[in-house]
């Protein structure tokens, strides 16, 4: 039996799987992380959106009577899309970064596995070099070349037992891997698209509402504030015209009030490596 040359293969192989649980460890670390980023990028602007909204309400309360129901049903629209925003928040947390965040302790699993399998491959080449020194000093004493022998074959057992049931399970990790890939990657076009499709159908409705208004009726009625024999202001006559309108700020106002749960979406640093997706750049953009 070419003990040397079956260890060499086996070390061979043994690495060529560190390597694939490397890689899986380092581009899914980064993929948890960028996600983890998009999904709070999302989040902040849905919360921007809600901002928006609550303005167009506050001036819409100023206005004459059709630029300010234009304003409110437009207002209305804004404010459903950011509830289809919040399930695309909830959805992509879910879907996708728990799925990848879950790969962390998975490759802990296989690193244990690969240390099993390393420390049974020192053990043989440590047996290995024993027996090649047994040779050297005592070329000529049977029993112990003998001993030596069965300790290094005993060993190379094991190697190639741990080898085995390592192989076997980074055959079932890649599949499951794969699968995994298809499967967070389709779900992330699938929310993607459904959030879309919503936004198209709600910002074709918000466009209609703001072509509706009817410019010539509201520019009599604020003509005909002016001709008033008392003075009144503007704000007061458009206040006559209709009671103002709560119901359709409730929703928003509740959300604004919540502030985004991040530390679900903080834990992929697990895998390692820092992450700058451009925190920076949305400080900047909330002072100004």
């Amino acid at each position: 039996m070419n003990f040397a040359a079956d260890a060499r293969a086996r070390d061979i192989h043994t690495r060529q799987i560190q390597d694939a649980v490397t890689n899986v460890e380092t581009h899914f670390g980064d993929l948890c992380q960028i996600f983890a980023a998009y999904v709070r990028k999302t989040a902040r602007l849905r919360d921007k959106a809600d901002l928006l909204v609550k303005e167009v309400h506050a001036f819409a309360d100023t206005e004459t009577p059709s630029l300010k129901h234009g304003l409110k049903n437009f207002a209305d629209e804004l404010a459903k899309l950011q509830d289809y925003r919040q399930a695309e928040v909830e959805r992509l947390e879910a879907k996708i970064v728990e799925p990848l965040k879950s790969y962390g302790a998975v490759i802990k699993l296989k690193r244990e596995d690969l240390k099993v399998t390393l420390s049974a491959r020192n053990r043989e080449g440590r047996q290995l070099a024993q027996l090649e020194r047994t040779r050297q000093r005592n070329p000529t004493n049977r029993q112990i070349i003998s001993q030596a022998e069965s300790e290094l074959h005993r060993a190379t057992m094991d190697a190639a037992r741990t080898s085995r049931q390592l192989e076997e399970t980074i055959d079932n990790f890649e599949k499951q891997k794969m699968k995994d890939i298809k499967k967070i990657f389709s779900e992330f076009v699938t929310i993607e698209m459904l959030f879309h499709g919503k936004a198209l159908e709600v910002y074709t409705a918000a466009y209609q509402n703001i072509q509706n208004i009817d410019e010539e009726d509201d520019l009599q009625v604020f003509r005909s504030s002016l001709r008033q024999p008392e003075y009144q202001s503007r704000l007061d006559v458009v206040r006559a015209n209709s009671r103002l309108s709560f119901d359709s700020t409730c929703a928003t106002a509740k959300r604004l009030e919540m502030p985004l749960q991040r530390q679900n979406l903080e834990d992929c640093d697990n895998y390692g490596g820092d992450e700058d997706d451009g925190d920076e750049d949305d400080a900047t953009d909330d002072e100004n």
